[in-house]
């Protein structure tokens, strides 16, 4: 990828977002849209459409654009400040980390305080320590000098900033899934400079780590007869990861094509067969149950939606390093861009009598 491709990912991977509160990295993410996008618009719930026009079948491709994160409880007299976890946290994660809050007049930094180990008790040392026993200590000495900053139901982020590694692999916060939002947009570039008959709206969908109700009134109001989600998945070539049931997936092995449940088997076999016939490494995941993605959401909408699942190998997932590789993702658009380009009717992914 391209320097400014690149740029533009660190932009967006250090806006904070998190659920609920997508707006500063929503923002990035239309700035960069407007450059080669025929329409740039937003939607009540906050996600983000960019459309290419066309007069073929309507295609969507989505990534979610928001991130885990924290949301704050209650200000005790002394100014510290008690959170709920906005997500799925491992609260060992937390510990000690600094945060930022998206306060009434700005961020705010804080850092995440608990017990010191020298005063636990023997028992309480091998105990996982609860979000309940944490607090947030911006500095200030009061509740009234708090909340001058900060109020009841702010939201934050873990204060981790973006860092390139070598191989191309890229560590930061909020990977999950601003990446999948990225791809969907690089993706609409690669687009734009060979345009396809199907009228194409990337999507950075919100909400999707509580609710995913961004993706469901995207999709409804789009009303696209397929939809390829972008998301990330679990890596397992790390210790202790569990390859049985996660299969074999490398950073730097490709895109991860998801198999059953929201996924049309359809949509998945042609993945396949572009993937191979453009030599772009890949790998495969079952979802027997569910995917766990906005595929969930979308494939069900209206009348149905012919739906298939890409995903980005990631490491330490929900934590404040997560870790990719960016020849992955660029494999990823080159895929999405030829399977936009292979759909020629809007009925080709309907089941028939053979």
């Amino acid at each position: 990828m391209q320097d400014t491709q690149i740029a533009f990912l660190k932009r967006l991977l250090s806006a904070p977002g998190p659920s609920g509160d997508e707006d500063r990295a929503a923002r990035v993410w239309r700035a960069e849209a407007r450059t080669f996008a025929d329409q740039v618009y937003s939607d009540v719930l906050g996600n983000s459409f960019a459309v290419l026009e066309g007069s073929g079948p309507r295609i969507l491709l989505a990534g979610h654009i928001d991130e885990i994160g924290i949301m704050i409880s209650h200000i005790d007299e002394h100014g510290f400040l008690y959170f709920s976890p906005i997500g799925g946290w491992d609260a060992q994660v937390l510990i000690g980390q600094r945060v930022r809050l998206l306060g009434r007049h700005g961020e705010v930094l804080g850092v995440v305080g608990k017990k010191p180990i020298h005063l636990l008790k023997p028992e309480e040392r091998n105990q996982a320590t609860k979000i309940e026993q944490m607090w947030i200590d911006i500095g200030a000495a009061s509740r009234d000098e708090a909340a001058e900053l900060v109020q009841v139901g702010d939201a934050g982020v873990i204060d981790a900033p973006v860092y390139e590694l070598r191989g191309g692999r890229i560590v930061s916060r909020s990977i999950d899934n601003r990446i999948g939002a990225f791809t969907v947009l690089e993706a609409l570039r690669l687009l734009s400079q060979n345009r396809p008959a199907a009228c194409v709206a990337a999507v950075a969908t919100t909400q999707e780590e509580i609710t995913f109700g961004g993706a469901t009134t995207a999709a409804f109001s789009f009303d696209p007869q397929v939809a390829i989600v972008v998301d990330v998945t679990f890596a397992t070539d790390h210790p202790d990861a569990d390859q049985r049931q996660w299969n074999t997936v490398k950073l730097g092995g490709g895109p991860v094509l998801s198999r059953g449940s929201a996924n049309s088997g359809r949509v998945f076999r042609r993945l396949v067969e572009l993937a191979e016939r453009e030599s772009i490494p890949y790998n495969v995941q079952i979802a027997p149950r569910y995917t766990g993605t906005d595929a969930d959401a979308i494939h069900h909408v209206r009348g149905g939606i012919a739906s298939a699942v890409i995903s980005i190998p990631n490491r330490y997932m929900h934590s404040p390093n997560e870790m990719i590789e960016i020849s992955d993702v660029a494999h990823a658009v080159k895929l999405i861009a030829a399977f936009v380009h292979s759909v020629a009717s809007v009925t080709e992914f309907i089941p028939a009598d053979e």
